[in-house]
């Protein structure tokens, strides 16, 4: 009877053991999934010296196998030795591949006349020259000098310069030289925004995304692979030499994960550790070397459900410093020891949240995500951006819905029911603003209703590239809280009326659960103000999955200096015309 029993917890812990392997790498790489793969396997071990020597044949070997039948101990022996050789490579290679030979430069933040450029040099104690030049297919025009390029320990050897005096809406490019101007990388592309002051609208589009995590769904020998880095960059560039779908990349948070599946070293270099491992990839070198990509961070930079409460507790200080020196620095500037900003494109404005430094914990009197600089900022933004931006996109980490329970009650906006009502109503009192973001590992767009006043829109799209949950969902349908908001009816007889109807006040418009590679595109469309267009692909594994079409109100932009920005713009053309290359523009 103990030697069946004993044969019993053999084959139990042994098919759990492989059951938790294959969540760990395959579905949700969980803290929890790697110590019950500890618990298993010392337990399925220990079994093996009382296992009986002579065992009886299993007619159906597959069987045994597949049940971790003793029967067939050394195929099981072989099978478990496998799958944790696989564990301790999904694991340990974060830590064991420091990426300390990187090499790689990219555009950060892109203006109508400057451009932010980044630089990591494994060459260490070397300077460089940054040289650019206007681009055109049919003049190669000479290298103009550029800002020097320091590199120092104390920034891994990363530099992030600033190209100023750059014509609107003008393809550029750059090169890397030493300090005798001999081109050592390069040349890489990239083209200014058109200028904001000029209000005939635009037509561009973008991608959102968040959550990263190299190599997941785990295949052996992958370390540096990031799937959905392959994918954005087929969708984006469907030929080696076309020009990119899109003009920039909105990263929303959790670009790293210092804690998943096990927390590294709360000191700098191994966070510093982790973003080069993200770079060395070549999947996303494909993006980032001819695309900008703008960033935020989320929670996994420091640690789960990071609330800073504005006091910059640990990992606050190391964790931030990592991240600063390598997405943080290629953002547009923001205000002094900030990481919150805005940028606009042409008539398109940005407000980038920082929703993570400054929040306060649910439990104290007055709970805050913003604090209270961030939110006089964001005010002042809408402000400025009611008069002078058609579409108005706020960027947050985490969603700005309710609608998701489970542990997104205590870490979204849900958690800051006074400020997001404050928040809210203000979103209300101007057109078409529009709220993207990221965290939930799902895409679901969101209406948000008043009763008087203007729809608010969000959608939110994550993961880039990490888990999807298979079965459980936590997001709700509606609120249960609505709003009376009038509708034009007509009777059966033809007669027009107004009714008030109650809908809810956030409601799903659709929701798209599954998928490992996740982003959305956005295409902007307000070349006719009357009528501004915002359109919106999901795609989902490297497929569009889901369209939608939102059609604005009516705008009408300030423009007091649009007459400047034309006569400036014009001059460049008359000067090009005749063969004046003019280096900056009035």
């Amino acid at each position: 009877m103990a030697v069946e029993a004993v044969a019993t917890v053999y084959s139990v812990t042994g098919v759990a053991f492989r059951l938790a392997c294959y969540i760990l790498l395959r579905v949700i790489p969980s803290p929890l999934a790697l110590s019950a793969i500890a618990l298993l396997f010392v337990a399925h071990a220990t079994t093996v010296p009382f296992l009986p020597a002579n065992t009886t044949t299993e007619s159906r070997p597959y069987r045994a196998i597949l049940l971790s039948y003793p029967s067939k101990l050394r195929a099981n022996a072989i099978i478990t030795g496998l799958m944790l050789l696989m564990v301790a490579e999904f694991v340990l290679t974060p830590f064991f591949d420091p990426a300390t030979a990187l090499n790689f430069s990219r555009v950060g933040a892109v203006s109508s006349s400057t451009a932010k450029i980044s630089v990591r040099s494994a060459e260490q104690n070397q300077t460089k020259q940054l040289l650019y030049r206007e681009y055109r297919m049919d003049n190669e025009l000479s290298w103009k000098t550029g800002p020097l390029l320091s590199f120092t320990e104390e920034d891994d050897w990363v530099s992030t310069v600033k190209l100023t005096g750059l014509w609107p809406n003008t393809s550029y490019q750059y090169a890397l030289a030493d300090v005798n101007r001999t081109v050592l990388s390069g040349p890489f592309s990239f083209q200014t925004f058109p200028d904001a002051r000029l209000s005939t609208g635009s037509h561009f589009r973008f991608v959102a995304s968040s959550c990263i995590t190299p190599n997941f769904p785990y295949v052996p020998f992958h370390g540096r692979t990031i799937k959905g880095f392959d994918a954005l960059a087929r969708y984006l560039f469907p030929t080696p030499d076309s020009s990119p779908l899109a003009e920039f990349l909105l990263l929303l948070g959790d670009f790293i994960y210092s804690d998943v599946p096990v927390r590294i070293a709360d000191d700098k270099q191994a966070y510093q550790r982790l973003y080069r491992r993200n770079y060395q990839s070549s999947s996303f070198r494909k993006v980032y070397e001819r695309l900008p990509i703008f960033h935020t961070y989320d929670d996994h930079e420091f640690r789960n459900n990071f609330a800073g409460a504005g006091l910059d507790p640990p990992p606050f200080a190391n964790a931030s410093s990592a991240y600063k020196i390598y997405n943080a620095n290629p953002n547009f500037d923001s205000p002094k020891d900030q990481n919150y900003y805005s940028f606009t494109y042409a008539d398109v404005a940005f407000f980038v949240l920082d929703t993570r430094r400054y929040r306060t914990g649910g439990d104290v009197e007055s709970p805050t995500m913003l604090g209270d600089t961030q939110l006089a900022a964001l005010h002042a933004w809408l402000s400025h951006a009611n008069s002078t931006a058609s579409f108005k996109f706020i960027i947050s980490s985490v969603p700005f819905t309710s609608l998701w329970g489970h542990d997104a009650a205590s870490d979204s906006w849900a958690a800051y029911p006074a400020e997001k009502a404050a928040v809210l109503a203000a979103l209300h009192s101007v057109p078409n603003v529009v709220i993207l973001s990221g965290d939930r590992h799902e895409f679901a767009s969101i209406e948000f209703n008043a009763q008087h006043f203007h729809t608010v829109r969000e959608y939110s799209t994550s993961p880039l590239n990490m888990f999807d949950i298979p079965f459980y969902r936590t997001l709700s349908k509606r609120s249960a809280e609505t709003v009376a908001q009038a509708r034009e009816v007509v009777s059966e007889d033809g007669v027009k009326s107004t009714e008030d109807v109650e809908v809810p006040k956030e409601r799903v418009v659709k929701y798209l659960a599954r998928g490992n590679i996740k982003w959305s595109t956005f295409e902007i469309d307000t070349r006719n103000l009357t009528q501004p267009t915002l359109r919106v692909d999901v795609v989902i594994g490297g497929k569009v999955r889901y369209r939608e079409e939102l059609i604005g109100s009516p705008v009408k932009l300030q423009a007091s200096n649009a007459l400047g920005a034309f006569v400036t713009t014009g001059l460049k053309e008359a000067f090009n015309r005749i063969g004046i290359n003019p280096s900056r523009w009035f």
